[in-house]
């Protein structure tokens, strides 16, 4: 459920306090622990640091992320894949045809 349009979005004092004491060309990292804080135009062109519950996911913010949250950008699960006997035979073969891929591209043609 979204946020009441008479509240208006939420946005953490803390990060715009440290965006502006930092310069516009600033490549430095902003670490945050605030998923729930909106991205605001302001914040466009500055990396953050999103904690994801172990560690802090670097985002870099554009213009297509305002409105957005930025926990949205900094996933707290890792995928590690759906498992079985059948999946890692395909993973498998998929990895042989790459490979002999890389080898036909390798080799020298004969010829002209």
């Amino acid at each position: 459920m979204s946020r009441s349009l008479k509240k208006g979005p939420f946005i953490d004092l803390r990060l715009i306090n440290k965006l502006q004491n930092m310069k516009a060309g600033d490549k430095s990292t902003i670490k945050t622990w605030s998923r729930a804080a909106v991205i605001t135009p302001e914040m466009v062109g500055f990396r953050f640091g999103v904690h994801n519950g172990k560690v802090h996911v670097e985002v870099l913010v554009v213009e297509d992320m305002v409105g957005h949250k930025l926990g949205e950008f900094s996933p707290t699960r890792k995928f590690a894949r759906h498992g079985g006997k059948m999946a890692k035979e395909q993973a498998q073969a998929v990895a042989a045809k790459e490979a002999q891929g890389v080898k036909a591209a390798a080799a020298p043609k004969a010829g002209k």
